[in-house]
């Protein structure tokens, strides 16, 4: 199982390099990232975007782009265009965003032509390290699904569980979180959650321990558990935190940026290939660990 981050980047050393195409790629940490990646034997990359201004970037970081494909497309939109069907005709393993917002990438990741789709729900999940637990954890969903329903978090788990079991995780323990844990029909996601937990109970979501609803001390802290008398399975010990929304998600992901300074490596899941999005403000380690997970993700 892999125990942290760094152990994820050393993962993704030992499988064999992925070419990633860089949608807009005129950004400092992303061509940071790539040139980290590159350097550390873990991707390739085509970089798509203002060759002008990938140029200058690249100076800046002692960059040489002669080890690299640069398609000069000035226009977001038709850059990132350019990326995904680099992808979906077989020329690149995965796709990144680079300095456009999430809209425009999934714009080209959803077109029905030279797009990405396989009938799935796309989720977001990001990966980190909380200080005392022994494991990563994976939280979802907090950049894609507003206020999804019940079947659409069923698929959000399942997505969410490609990433555990390529971290070594055979069956992972899911936190459905709520503010509170006991059952409030005024509250719906303390609804959703118990009725998760039941699903999985009864097997209608294989190969998976859910439990919910569970605040997040009660997810994350066997302590805080305990003192609260919760007998659960999942309590304190979740290896996957499924956000009721986007809200929630969000808030807890920047939270354990801004707030607790953590790393955090993040993909979207359900497309053909991987989707490496990050956030615009996102660091150059943090797009980096990205890559790194795409990469491990790839199945043999």
């Amino acid at each position: 199982m892999i125990k942290d981050l760094d152990e994820l980047l050393e993962r993704a050393k030992q499988k064999e390099a992925k070419k990633i195409a860089v949608a807009v790629a005129q950004d400092d940490d992303v061509l940071a990232a790539i040139k980290a990646a590159k350097e550390a034997g873990i991707a390739d990359a085509v970089l798509v975007g203002d060759e002008d201004k990938i140029t200058s970037i690249a100076k800046d970081l002692a960059m040489d782009l002669s080890d690299y494909e640069v398609i000069h497309e000035p226009n977001e939109k038709l850059a990132a265009k350019k990326a995904v069907e680099l992808v979906s005709s077989g020329k690149a393993g995965a796709v990144m965003k680079g300095l456009l917002g999430t809209a425009g990438i999934l714009r080209a990741v959803l077109d029905k032509e030279k797009g990405l789709r396989k009938g799935k729900l796309l989720s977001h999940a990001a990966v980190a390290k909380i200080p005392g637990r022994e494991g990563l954890v994976v939280l979802t969903d907090p950049a894609m699904n507003i206020a999804p329903d019940l079947m659409q978090k069923v698929e959000i788990i399942k997505n969410a569980m490609e990433v555990t079991a390529a971290l070594g995780i055979e069956k992972p323990k899911v936190a459905a979180l709520a503010a509170i844990e006991k059952v409030n029909p005024d509250m719906p996601a303390t609804m959703d959650a118990a009725v998760l937990a039941k699903m999985a109970d009864r097997g209608q979501i294989k190969n998976a321990i859910i439990d919910g609803p569970l605040a997040l001390d009660n997810a994350i802290s066997l302590e805080a558990a305990n003192d609260k008398g919760i007998k659960s399975a999942v309590a304190g010990v979740a290896d996957i935190l499924l956000a009721p929304d986007i809200e929630v998600g969000n808030v807890l992901y920047k939270s354990l940026v801004y707030f607790a300074g953590l790393d955090i490596a993040g993909v979207l899941l359900g497309a053909k290939a991987p989707v490496i999005l990050t956030s615009r403000a996102d660091t150059a380690r943090t797009k980096l660990l990205s890559i790194a997970l795409a990469t491990v993700m790839e199945k043999e």
